[in-house]
């Protein structure tokens, strides 16, 4: 195996919980290029991956000449490809691209017959319900070449210097709070954020907002930042990269933020991450920790609070948790109840235990 393609054409997180794929790739033959085939605009997690030759990125809706070009570029080019994503297009793909395949299948499906005769390996997702994480799941691609027993690391993107500006205000060890979830049914109500920031900013620690620069993230954002001023509340939103936002990081000494893909490279960085869980499935979907102590790493399915590594999970006592589903009407605008029940103590409670704070003892110094 000279040159390898790792398929994975899902979002950002997704993309961030296939390195261990990489990896194995890449320590199983050393020699050989391999490269990753993603949509664009969801790859910058995996820029400067030492494993990683190139990425390559493709619209998330292929036109004709688009769909040329890729054939063009892909057509036979590699000798393994690895698909980490169970759609059509993701098989097509690797067939294009390579002589020998090793894909993931969806538990039922229509196009499952044909997706089959495609493949060298095939490897049965459990889908969202199930109890197989995701990085376990994607591993299982290299089944056939590769010791079941090597520890599955997620690759954070090397760290970048952050803007002067907002070094420069940086106390030691802040906590990161990232407010924004990409979609209403896994969003944690900003005003119960605000909360949170409140409470730790009366304790004397520093606090820094992370987020992306669009509509959706400035509007979750605003009621937080309107708590306090700098340096005790800065807000970093939109200002940052994924490798600024690594040094940023791992400085902290505590993040907090939802079921988003910010979560997932806190936990890779090694950063204590504490997530706030709805309906999303922890044993499919948690963080994986970047300290993962002993292996296997494994997340029981629904629980008040649970700890792998440097990554703590919160959800609620309902007896839906977890459902699996888009919120409460299952549907991305859903509004989830199983969020709506978890309150500013119980996330404060479990942000003070992991700072080693107890709630009788005195505030640190207030920063200047």
């Amino acid at each position: 195996m000279n040159r390898i393609l790792v398929v994975c054409t899902r979002q950002i997180g997704d993309v961030l919980l296939t390195t261990p794929l990489v990896r194995a790739a890449r320590r199983r033959w050393p020699q050989a290029q391999v490269d990753v085939l993603g949509f664009a605009g969801t790859l910058g997690m995996l820029r400067g991956n030492p494993d990683i030759h190139e990425l390559i990125e493709t619209p998330a809706r292929l036109g004709g000449q688009d769909l040329r070009a890729l054939v063009k570029r892909l057509w036979r080019r590699y000798d393994l490809a690895l698909v980490a994503e169970a759609s059509d297009r993701a098989h097509l793909m690797a067939w294009m691209a390579a002589r020998r395949r090793s894909g993931l299948l969806p538990a039922h499906g229509g196009s499952n017959w044909w997706k089959r005769l495609l493949l060298d390996h095939a490897v049965t997702s459990t889908g969202d319900e199930g109890s197989r994480h995701a990085v376990t799941e994607k591993l299982e691609l290299m089944a056939p070449w590769r010791a079941t027993d090597e520890a599955a690391v997620v690759t954070a993107p090397p760290g970048a210097p952050l803007p002067p500006e907002l070094a420069s205000m940086l106390r030691d060890r802040p906590v990161v709070v990232h407010v924004p979830s990409m979609w209403p049914y896994k969003q944690w109500a900003p005003e119960k954020y605000a909360t949170v920031v409140r409470m730790l900013l009366d304790r004397g620690h520093q606090v820094v907002l992370t987020g992306g620069p669009g509509a959706r993230d400035r509007e979750c954002i605003a009621p937080v930042r309107e708590v306090a001023g700098p340096p005790r509340l800065i807000d970093a939103s939109g200002q940052l990269d994924f490798n600024q936002l690594v040094t940023l990081l791992q400085l902290a000494a505590l993040y907090i933020g939802p079921d988003t893909s910010v979560s997932h490279l806190a936990a890779a960085a090694g950063t204590p991450t504490l997530a706030i869980f709805g309906p999303t499935n922890p044993q499919r979907w948690a963080p994986w920790p970047g300290r993962p102590g002993e292996q296997p790493v494994h997340f029981q399915r629904a629980v008040l609070k649970q700890s792998a590594g440097n990554v703590t999970l919160l959800q609620a006592s309902l007896p839906c948790v977890p459902c699996s589903k888009a919120g409460c009407e299952d549907h991305r605008q859903s509004r989830s109840d199983c969020l709506v029940a978890i309150t500013p103590e119980r996330v404060m409670e479990a942000a003070l235990g992991i700072l080693g704070e107890e709630e009788s003892t005195g505030s640190p110094p207030a920063l200047g």
